[in-house]
């Protein structure tokens, strides 16, 4: 089978070169799994994953901060990413009993876990203390529970962190604000050695660095403040929020100075706002590093210093950014319609695995076509992606994608940098069709790629 690009003269969004899905795409193996499957997949690179697990401790090691990353484990299922994350010493981010569990089952130390998410029941609040995880506290009743419903006798001290609502977002559904915080501490206090206040964290949304500099500092004085009153307060959470850039600048800017519903089937509209920002100048570590080397309002320092001088750990919990270029999602062609000027076509599968049309939004980023007649003749052909389902609304792509050449039944369609958030946020057995594999592949001191499933437990 061939490798095409998405011919020129149309709108598009290609995807940074990436070496190691290349090598996949050129080595043959994805036609063979198409047919081993019978059904759509994707393919895992998990030395992506350590690649920006280093990136990001070589950012904090640099400003001299003393840091702690986490991966969200959220932004991807697969086993694979605890596994490395246990390998290399970070830590996860869970937020249920069944990511704990399979964090834990993948080698991750209890230490190593941060818990967030709002409202955590009792025994998941236990399972946490039990295994010695630290805890992000959302709200004053979740303490309460914590305290008068977990430590109840003899027991370890529960690690928690105290969550800030972010000043720049009072609307926010996460987090306490300064009456709340003050009565939160003043409960730590009284707990004494049954609660490890460690310090506090925030969730903001977006992925703009000068606020999140700016309450990284505030919570920097928050943990002075509560050393004050005998609490350890040693620790801050920053959350993700660092971006990825899956495309080049000048086809971003031309893409969003050209975006138009004629370029999608049946006049689909979305607002450019809605997409993610699928270019952006500094993604991951060196977001990071951007972030570290900012000047939070009204400070003569920049935040390393800052953290530095007030003997502070920045704790990070990424997801995306961890998962840049760690994978791939694959459909076969089931069928191609000819429409007024464009095709329709329609893959194995549903939207389902590329998670962004559930946000009234689309993933850009042009997928590659995998040609199963490398002579087949070429002509741009404009095609919109459709899912083998009884839904209208079941697009893959909405957007008129500028194909080299007419798709036939059996190419494949290859949708790039899936891994975060993407390929298995929102998949379900929609239809009685089985949930996407997902494939490691390791390439290390092979001349073709060698792959196995996924040991994911649930």
């Amino acid at each position: 089978m061939a490798v095409t690009t998405i011919a020129a003269g149309w709108p598009a969004l290609p995807v940074l070169p990436d070496a190691a899905t290349d090598a996949v795409l050129a080595s043959g193996l994805l036609p063979e799994l198409a047919y081993a499957f019978g059904g759509p997949f994707h393919f895992i690179l998990p030395d992506a994953f350590d690649a920006n697990l280093t990136a990001m401790r070589r950012a904090l090691a640099e400003a001299g901060v003393d840091g702690f990353v986490y991966f969200a484990k959220k932004a991807n299922k697969a086993a694979v990413f605890a596994e490395r994350a246990a390998a290399a010493g970070a830590g996860v981010d869970v937020a249920s009993a069944a990511e704990l569990r399979e964090a834990l089952g993948h080698g991750v130390r209890g230490e190593h876990l941060v818990l967030t998410g709002p409202s955590k029941d009792s025994a998941l609040l236990c399972l946490a203390v039990q295994h010695g995880a630290l805890i992000a506290i959302d709200a004053l009743d979740e303490l309460d529970t914590l305290v008068t419903s977990v430590l109840r006798g003899p027991a370890r001290p529960a690690r928690i962190l105290l969550r800030v609502l972010p000043p720049v977002q009072p609307h926010s559904r996460f987090g306490m604000n300064e009456a709340e915080l003050a009565t939160a501490l003043a409960f730590c206090v009284e707990a004494g050695d049954a609660v490890r206040m460690e310090g506090f964290s925030f969730h903001l949304s977006g992925y703009a660095i000068q606020p999140r500099a700016d309450l990284a500092a505030h919570l920097t004085d928050l943990c002075l403040r509560a050393r004050v009153q005998g609490l350890e307060a040693g620790r801050i959470s920053i959350g993700g929020g660092l971006p990825v850039s899956y495309t080049d600048a000048d086809s971003w800017h031309a893409y969003l100075e050209g975006h138009d519903k004629r370029h999608f089937h049946a006049g689909k509209s979305f607002r450019t706002s809605d997409f993610y920002p699928y270019h952006c100048p500094k993604p991951g570590a060196q977001a990071l590093a951007a972030l570290l080397a900012a000047r939070p309002e009204g400070r003569g320092q920049e935040l390393a210093e800052v953290l530095k001088e007030a003997g502070i750990t920045l704790l990070l919990e990424p997801g995306r950014a961890l998962l840049d270029r760690a994978g791939a999602s694959v459909f076969t062609v089931q069928g191609v319609k000819d429409r007024d000027g464009y095709g329709l076509i329609t893959v194995d599968g549903t939207s389902l695995s590329l998670s962004e049309q559930w946000f009234n939004s689309e993933y850009l980023p042009d997928p590659h076509l995998v040609s199963r007649d490398p002579q087949a003749r070429a002509g741009l052909y404009p095609a919109s992606v459709g899912a083998a389902t009884c839904l209208e609304s079941d697009m893959l792509t909405w957007r008129k994608i500028g194909f080299p050449r007419r798709p036939r039944t059996g190419d494949l369609l290859v949708y790039p940098n899936t891994a975060g958030y993407q390929m298995d946020s929102n998949e379900s057995p929609f239809h009685d069709l089985a949930i996407p594999p997902k494939v490691v592949i390791d390439r290390t001191g092979h001349p073709r790629p060698r792959w196995r499933l996924d040991r994911h437990f649930t």
